[in-house]
């Protein structure tokens, strides 16, 4: 494919237009990414003229139906599963939430689940508590001084009573990538179901379900240039085994059985426009044979931030006074780059980096369990700086300066 058309793309983000935000370098997309003018395009003429009840007789309600349909038929596409095993729920943490309660159904005192210390709380805490009804959690634990799972010692932890095993396709934190289908692989001799947790990587590229082989992945649409949804794909053998969530009298419904409140139409109904935003960028830059399409977008994306993030890594590497937590190679990982300044607390840089014109942040980004086996405090945090493919040359250039000048001044 062609390089990325940096000025095409900006100009898909109505955020890169906006007065207020001139000058702003945005840092934080691992919390919420800018939404694509897509998006929001057909947000606004929803909620201008299909905000109705949907799949009612009625002309209006009928199209948002259909708008609502066809978000679940794209992104389905991107994500190379059928319509019907993707899910939307209020965000991945209610999603995950939710899942835990299923999985009851299926669950019995003295089964196993493994979970590991690397991932965000949302998909770590609610599997962890089903301890307290008798399920025996083991932990994955990541290596002390990279904050690395080694997929060889999973092998330690599983047996005949296995039966989830919960892990990120790479942490929000260390953002290293893990190896998603040798993972469900080894899940899959000994019967376990998966659940990956892809709301750190997404941005980059959605993941292709079907080559990762997991039963369950998760990610957050307005970290993906959406609305702010969770979504949550179940594979259809697993899904018609999980216990209903819904009210009873909805139980047949599939879209319903995960989602214990009414869906959000609006917010439903614009998710395509993520799907539209990839079919243009896609066309934009040679486009070629559909199918191949969401592989092409991934590798645009990658090929894109990594320049970037290899100029980030580089600098932190030749500072004394910054740890860099996760590898140092751009290849292994996402462009999340958490780090701890020794000379200086994470959370008093901030309102000067905003001073600069840096929008970024710093705490423990819910990743407590990692932060304390990394031998970081979760109550002082790391900074971290988190761009997406969008980002220019020149906003790298303004986060460098940025960082020298506070940096420098301890």
């Amino acid at each position: 494919m062609q390089p990325l058309d940096s000025p095409f793309v900006r100009a898909q983000f109505p955020a890169f237009a906006e007065a207020s935000l001139q000058g702003q370098a945005f840092f934080e997309n691992a919390g919420g990414s800018y939404a694509c003018a897509q998006v929001i395009d057909r947000l606004g003429e929803y909620y201008r003229r299909l905000k109705v009840q949907p799949y009612y007789a009625y002309a209006a309600s009928q199209e948002a139906g259909e708008w609502m349909d066809a978000s679940y038929t794209r992104l389905a596409e991107y994500l190379n599963v059928s319509a019907d095993e993707l899910h939307f729920g209020p965000s991945t943490s209610q999603n995950t939430y939710v899942l835990a309660q299923a999985f009851r159904k299926l669950l019995k005192q003295g089964d196993e689940i493994v979970v590991t210390n690397q991932d965000h709380e949302a998909n770590n805490g609610v599997w962890r508590r089903l301890a307290d009804e008798g399920i025996v959690v083991r932990e994955w634990q990541v290596d002390a001084a990279s904050g690395a799972l080694d997929v060889a010692a999973l092998d330690t932890l599983l047996n005949d009573r296995t039966r989830l095993i919960a892990f990120s396709q790479c942490s929000n934190i260390v953002a290293q990538f893990n190896p998603v289908a040798e993972i469900c692989a080894k899940a899959r001799t000994v019967g376990a179901a998966t659940v990956v947790d892809c709301v750190a990587s997404a941005p980059h590229g959605l993941p292709d379900v079907a080559a990762f082989g997991a039963d369950i992945v998760l990610f957050s649409l307005y970290k993906t240039y959406g609305p702010h949804l969770g979504a949550m794909v179940v594979r259809q053998p697993l899904f018609e085994r999980l216990g209903n969530q819904g009210h009873s009298f909805n139980a047949a419904y599939a879209r319903k059985r995960l989602l214990p409140a009414g869906p959000d139409h609006a917010q439903i109904a614009a998710a395509r426009g993520i799907a539209d935003y990839f079919d243009v960028l896609d066309a934009h830059h040679g486009g070629g044979p559909i199918a191949a399409r969401p592989k092409r977008i991934r590798q645009l994306l990658r090929d894109a931030e990594r320049p970037a993030l290899t100029r980030l890594l580089d600098y932190l590497a030749n500072r004394r006074d910054v740890r860099l937590l996760g590898p140092a190679d751009a290849t292994q990982r996402a462009a999340t780059v958490a780090c701890v300044p020794l000379r200086r607390a994470p959370q008093a840089l901030i309102p000067e980096l905003a001073g600069l014109g840096i929008m970024a942040a710093a705490g423990h980004f819910y990743a407590v369990r990692l932060l304390e086996a990394l031998g970081v405090d979760p109550q002082r945090g790391v900074l971290r700086l988190s761009f997406l493919h969008y980002t220019s040359a020149a906003e790298i250039d303004q986060l460098l300066a940025a960082l020298d000048r506070v940096l420098d001044a301890a």
